[in-house]
């Protein structure tokens, strides 16, 4: 389980790379289409985000250093975007997941913004925080929308634990531990609770904590709109 917490203090650490992007903004008015980022496009009012790598040019992007899943970097480029360009009004998504933490803070964007989402591709995981927070909220035919526990990793944890135990005073794994299993309870609130806000039905929303981190959980179109999750409007 990777809380909101964590991705904050990561994302502090990496403010040098960070401000290599927001660098790219540049002035007020209309972004110009080739200078996006690898994961980013605009077609018309459309901007599409999308964080799987392509196959024709996997080399090429790989030696530029793209991280091919949300990652906490796409939270100032988003940022730069939407404020040179206020004619956006939709969400194009085609990702994996990633990021807790930047899913949530570019999800703000997004309610911020009042956008429309749209997924063409597949949704997954923190993906779905990002699609959640559109006005309209749709997807085309064949696409999918994944579900599945947040995770962890053991050596996540691990490094986390040393890298902070000082700070929070933890004496011992166990008092670690602790501060683990509440934090967790406390990030559950605040995703299940972010979901009823945008009017998924809570048995749906409790439903998607069910399938295990490595699996994924694609609900039928049907009852992704009996749920809420898709909808023609708020």
């Amino acid at each position: 389980m990777i809380s909101a917490h964590v991705f904050s203090i990561l994302r502090n650490a990496a403010t040098a790379c960070v401000l290599a992007i927001v660098a790219w903004g540049g002035p007020a008015g209309p972004v110009a289409a080739d200078d996006l980022p690898a994961k980013f496009k605009l077609d018309g009012n459309t901007l599409i985000y999308d964080t799987e790598r392509p196959e024709d040019d996997e080399d090429q992007l790989a030696a530029d250093g793209v991280i091919w899943e949300i990652s906490d970097s796409d939270i100032d480029v988003f940022e730069a975007i939407l404020g040179q360009d206020p004619t956006i009004n939709r969400l194009q998504l085609n990702s994996g997941g990633g990021s807790v933490y930047a899913g949530e803070r570019i999800a703000q964007l997004v309610v911020d913004h009042t956008l429309d989402t749209w997924v063409v591709g597949e949704c997954v995981s923190a993906c779905v925080d990002i699609f959640l927070a559109g006005e309209q909220r749709q997807m085309t035919l064949g696409s999918k929308i994944g579900f599945h526990q947040r995770d962890w990793s053991p050596s996540a944890v691990q490094s986390y634990y040393r890298r902070w135990r000082k700070d929070e005073q933890w004496a011992t794994p166990f008092e670690f531990g602790s501060w683990i299993y509440r934090d967790t309870q406390a990030e559950i609130f605040r995703h299940l609770d972010y979901m009823i806000s945008r009017d998924v039905d809570p048995v749906f929303a409790i439903r998607t904590l069910e399938t295990a981190p490595e699996n994924v959980w694609f609900p039928s179109r049907m009852r992704l709109v009996a749920a809420g999750v898709l909808r023609a409007a708020p």
